[in-house]
């Protein structure tokens, strides 16, 4: 469900501008109507109070919570379920942060990537992105979230800066508590600059190497390294919030001392820092975890070379929660429908 259809509705009973806000706010920040000095009796129009129970059950209908899978780090991974059957998956982050969704699937088709082996299955509404919100704060308090779960927001780009828009002003978050992550299209470059909202940028970068990046992420926008860096950094400037590059850090795929040495080059003096993220190892998938301490020299070496580096560890390792594994066993495991027998057809003699 698209939120516009939720103000349309809210319109035709009645509500002005202040009681459409009053009612998302309300939802995306998990707390009752009845909160506060101001009661919905005094607020609201009689027709939108009566309409309310039912208004928010389908705003909680969008995401429901199916299961969680807490770690030992804080975090939490949560199957979504989504008013069609389908399942989503979001995560609560140590320190007040929630990781959601905006598509089922993906067409980037990162090799080491378990969202996009069957490709893109749908976009998320605005309505299910913000539902995560609302049910993740249904949990626990959240304070920043981050476009970097199931999907690849630049192909849903409307529906996440609705969303975006939304969080920013109704769900109380501070702008660069917004993030934004993406392979590099260049419509976000072009997009997230007009927006009331401007969230703060992350770019999964992956590699120095134009000819790794092709094969790593075969149907990303076929700009190179340099490129993505030059528009990130104007981005950046422009919003004052720093780029955050994301790097998977793949054995002996983009660990060595070319890749080092080529990050160097690229960002020492940028206005960015370097999330190095230790691959999630996936036993389908044929790419491996290197160890912490080497992981960790590695920070250390390009911290001293003048490359802002945090060394980040990918959430919920132990329950092989890596994006979209949750969502690849739940339907596995869903019941197979039974094929059709077909059916007898009689025939009258004429």
């Amino acid at each position: 469900m698209q939120i516009e259809r939720i103000r349309e509705r809210l319109r035709a009973l009645g509500a002005k501008p202040t009681h459409e806000q009053r009612v998302l706010r309300d939802w995306l920040q998990a707390r009752p109507y009845d909160h506060g000095r101001r009661r919905p009796k005094d607020f609201l129009p009689q027709p939108v109070r009566d309409a309310l129970p039912e208004i928010d059950a389908e705003l909680r209908g969008m995401a429901r919570l199916l299961s969680t899978h807490p770690a030992d780090d804080g975090s939490a991974r949560l199957l979504v379920g989504l008013a069609d059957g389908q399942t989503a998956e979001s995560v609560l982050l140590p320190r007040g942060g929630l990781c959601v969704s905006s598509q089922l699937g993906c067409a980037v088709g990162c090799r080491f990537c378990m969202t996009g082996r069957d490709g893109l299955l749908r976009q998320l509404t605005s309505g299910e992105i913000l539902a995560q919100v609302a049910l993740g704060r249904s949990q626990r308090a959240v304070k920043k979230v981050v476009f970097m779960g199931m999907g690849e927001p630049a192909h849903n780009l409307d529906n996440v800066m609705e969303a975006i828009d939304l969080l920013g002003t109704e769900g109380n978050l501070g702008h660069k508590n917004l993030v934004f992550s993406t392979v590099g299209d260049p419509r976000v470059f072009e997009r997230l600059p007009q927006g009331a909202v401007k969230p703060a940028l992350a770019l999964s970068l992956h590699t120095t190497r134009p000819d790794l990046r092709q094969h790593l992420l075969p149907r990303a926008p076929r700009l190179t390294p340099r490129e993505l860096v030059d528009l990130s950094e104007e981005y950046a400037r422009l919003t004052a919030y720093p780029v955050q590059y994301q790097w998977t850090l793949l054995e002996g795929v983009n660990d060595g001392e070319d890749e080092l040495h080529g990050i160097v080059a690229l960002l020492k003096g940028k206005f960015a820092v370097l999330n190095m993220i230790p691959y999630n190892t996936n036993p389908d998938l044929p790419y491996k975890r290197p160890s912490w301490d080497k992981a960790r020299g590695i920070a250390r070496w390009l911290h001293q070379h003048g490359v802002l580096t945090k060394l980040r560890d990918s959430a919920a390792q132990e329950v092989d929660g890596g994006c979209g594994q949750l969502r690849s066993r739940a339907e596995a495991l869903k019941p197979q429908a039974e094929p059709q027998k077909p059916q007898a057809v009689m025939l009258r003699r004429m």
